[in-house]
């Protein structure tokens, strides 16, 4: 176990999460809504504090990243808990795995130095905190974050983007890029199937922005729940107001979890998606988890000449020229 950080103390033992969004009052002796950070005697402790469940390295488009060292490696990691209880998790497993285990926590005990030096040794440009929402091990994953940056390595988290933005703030001193779902553009989507908000997600998009970690955005996209045409418009509209050169992915859902009921996204809503994102102004909208459909590869936005091209998370030609288009010279937005 570790002290926590981002809570204070409140009466009668009591302490007040401050880490992510829901800011959980939390009684001595429970814990939080994510399942892994409890309070003893009025002190808040991490339960997962270099407790790993997950251990890999993965392309880099697989977070998904398209514009982020794209065809590098990146040493991914994950404990079990998550602070939000999406019904369509593809990692429940672990996700919930306290919730569904009687509060049990698993996990093989590594130290922040032996992952660097195993995302090193791999070859990996980067460490990646993932799988579940890294907010939840996040004492853990700034060890490794800071250290990986003495290291030459880049960091990233896939993310709901539910942390505060007092813990935005901090991450960004040592975070480089990051992936953050917009599951949909309601709140009563996001009360119903993730117990969670919308605002706090919309706005720790805009403050990753303007700390200048680089953002894309993915949306998981489900038969019935979110992929109206008037949804995916405002969400590609939110994106562009911030900055149109925001990378927006989405993605199918294939049913999993407590969400069985409803088909596989069919390829034809996907396409509908991206013809959406680029009609309102996106510069950058990529068809995920369905490779050879097209949508995968990245086009120049002023001259529309083929710069990258993908199949899967493999990237087959890169033409890009120190960041710009090879046609015409255009900086492509990214971290190259």
């Amino acid at each position: 176990m570790k002290e926590a950080e981002f809570y204070r103390k409140s009466k009668n033992d009591e302490v007040v999460c401050e880490l992510c969004s829901h800011n959980c009052r939390i009684k001595p002796g429970n814990r939080g809504i994510c399942g892994v950070r409890e309070n003893r005697a009025g002190t808040l402790f991490s339960l997962v504090y270099g407790k790993l469940v997950a251990e890999n390295f993965d392309p880099v488009e697989k977070k998904p990243l398209f514009h982020f060292l794209p065809g590098s490696r990146s040493y991914s990691i994950s404990t079990v808990g998550c602070n939000f209880r999406c019904l369509h998790c593809q990692n429940f497993t672990i996700s919930q795995f306290p919730h569904r285990n009687s509060g049990y926590i698993i996990g093989d005990e590594r130290s922040s130095e032996s992952i660097v030096e195993a995302a090193g040794k791999s070859g990996s440009a980067s460490i990646s905190y993932t799988y579940v929402e890294p907010t939840i091990f996040y004492e853990f994953a700034r060890d490794c974050a800071q250290l990986a940056h003495k290291k030459g390595l880049k960091n990233i988290f896939v993310s709901n983007g539910y942390m505060t933005p007092q813990v935005t703030e901090d991450l960004a001193n040592y975070l480089d890029g990051i992936n953050i779902d917009i599951k949909a553009f309601s709140d009563k989507f996001y009360k119903k199937v993730c117990k969670a908000r919308l605002q706090p997600v919309l706005d720790t998009v805009r403050l990753m922005h303007a700390l200048g970690v680089w953002v894309e955005i993915t949306t998981l996209v489900i038969p019935g729940l979110n992929d109206s045409e008037q949804e995916l418009r405002q969400i590609a509209g939110f994106i562009k107001g911030i900055d149109p050169a925001i990378p927006w992915h989405v993605s199918a859902f294939h049913p999993t979890f407590k969400m069985t009921d409803r088909a596989a996204t069919p390829v034809t809503t996907l396409q509908k998606a991206r013809d959406i994102g680029l009609a309102e102004g996106l510069q950058f909208v990529y068809v995920g988890n369905i490779p050879g459909e097209g949508g995968e590869n990245t086009f120049c936005p002023k001259c529309g000449e083929e710069q990258i091209n993908r199949f899967g998370f493999s990237i087959q030609s890169n033409k890009l020229e120190q960041g710009k288009c090879s046609s015409c010279h255009t900086p492509i937005a990214g971290r190259w």
